[in-house]
């Protein structure tokens, strides 16, 4: 473990070393018709630079050196800098140093003194890229798309200083289309573009969602020098057998303050009716589309299919309900589902008061009203002492203000009548009083058509 940490030490040495020697040290290249492109590879690689060569045929390099110490040129290939031999044939010049007809796809060390200086020289020549054709083909599989290539590409190889192996990425460049989910709710074509490191002859990717076609252009080095324009294929349309869908469910918010709300706000279903609107969103291969409801989460018991887009749904009985979408393609080889949409509708609760103050406080109790979850119909009817109908309202949401032909009652007793059903199949019928308590001088007379009359409505409290 020591030897090792003292090695450790002694490599980091070094290329701080070498590091320092770059800044100022130079390597420069002549004879070469085309620019030489420069890489500056990872740290760990103990390479300063990676030099491509459009061709090293009739190429010179020098090193120019920064101190009149000696310098010496060493060459390794995929053994390492371990296994360098020394450069023969380099002449020497002041502070210049050359190699006439340069040798590549290998690794030098230009040692300036002590410090080393390490870096590659690939010739791209001998690693062109080139293309002839471009096909893609779905093989019957939804999920991918297979890209047969017919030309050259193969990795460009390099290896450290320690003898690791390492490719020179091409960034070859795969173009197509491809459909992409917004926060607008659509589907919308997007530019596509994968990054290749070398040309395979099968190339594996995702199946896009739309009709397209497969351009493959490159490779990086041919970009350098102006050239990528002629080395490009596009393939013959392919269309799409994938398909995708994204589906949505939304549930109509009432604002009841007399309603009892139940469950996370979150969550579809509550206090019935519930009213919810299904909307699903295709991309281009779908043709086949359904909306299924079950009365299990694994969908073995499925009660409703519509086959549409869009649904409108109003659950009106309790219970526990599962929907979800499915889209297919035209012979229903790729299919898609969403995800599943759990709607669960409370039992009812029907509370009646029985006693309010209107025209005291406004806001504070001022209407009678019943609270409720889930009172799919419902009926009420509200009398004085002597039968007279002082409100009547259909809707559990609705109450009673305390005011009779534009009037607030007096205060005393009255007596409601209510008739109503649940979302579990729960039927009401309740009838009681409801005591009006009010601080106000000159109210108004109660009313009573008939002084004697025959029926007055029973009360039993509730």
């Amino acid at each position: 473990m020591q030897v090792m940490t003292v090695l450790r030490r002694f490599f980091l040495i070094v290329l701080a070393s070498a590091m320092a020697l770059a800044a100022a040290a130079q390597i420069t290249f002549s004879g070469n018709s085309r620019d030489v492109m420069e890489i500056e590879p990872e740290f760990s690689t103990g390479l300063k630079r990676i030099f491509v060569l459009n061709s090293a045929e009739g190429v010179s390099m020098t090193y120019t050196a920064t101190t009149e110490n000696p310098v010496t040129w060493s060459v390794y290939d995929e053994m390492g800098g371990a296994y360098a031999t020394e450069v023969e044939g380099v002449e020497f010049n002041g502070l210049e140093s050359t190699l006439h007809n340069v040798k590549a796809d290998c690794g030098y060390i230009i040692t300036e003194g002590t410090t080393p200086y390490y870096f590659w020289v690939t010739d791209y020549s001998k690693h062109m890229f080139s293309i002839s054709s471009v096909d893609a083909r779905s093989d019957g599989d939804c999920s991918t798309v297979t890209i047969n290539v017919d030309g050259q590409g193969a990795d460009i190889p390099y290896f450290t200083i320690t003898g690791v192996r390492k490719v020179l990425s091409r960034d070859i460049k795969l173009s197509y289309q491809n459909l992409a989910w917004s926060d607008d709710e659509h589907w919308h074509s997007v530019d596509t573009v994968e990054t290749l490191e070398s040309l395979k002859p099968t190339i594996v990717i995702p199946a896009p969602l739309c009709n397209t076609t497969f351009t493959i252009s490159g490779d990086r080095f041919l970009e350098f020098w102006d050239m990528a324009s002629v080395k490009s294929k596009t393939s013959d349309l392919y269309v799409t057998a994938a398909v995708d869908a994204h589906a949505t469910a939304t549930q109509e918010s009432r604002d009841n303050p007399n309603e009892q709300k139940s469950g996370d706000e979150m969550s579809l279903g509550g206090s019935a009716p519930v009213h919810i609107y299904f909307q699903s969103f295709v991309t281009d291969a779908v043709v086949h589309r359904e909306w299924q409801m079950a009365t299990d989460a694994d969908f073995n018991d499925i009660v409703l299919r519509i086959n549409q887009d869009d649904y409108e749904e109003t659950f009106n009985d309790a219970g526990e309900y599962y929907w979800r979408f499915v889209a297919a393609n035209a012979d229903g080889t790729c299919e898609t589902i969403s995800e599943t949409f759990t709607v669960n509708v409370g039992v009812s609760v029907l509370q009646i008061p029985n006693v309010f103050t209107p025209g005291v406080t406004e806001g504070q109790n001022d209407i009678w009203m019943v609270s409720y979850s889930s009172i799919t119909e419902f009926h009420c009817w509200i009398y004085n002492r002597w039968g007279v109908l002082m409100c009547e309202f259909t809707d559990p949401a609705q109450g009673w203000d305390g005011y009779y032909k534009g009037k607030l009652v007096p205060t005393g007793v009255y007596y409601y009548v209510i008739q109503a059903r649940g979302s579990d199949g729960q039927k009401y019928k309740r009838s009681g009083d409801i005591n009006v308590i009010r601080y106000r001088k000159n109210e108004a007379p109660d009313i009573n058509p008939n002084p004697n009359p025959d029926i007055v409505p029973d009360g039993d409290g509730q």
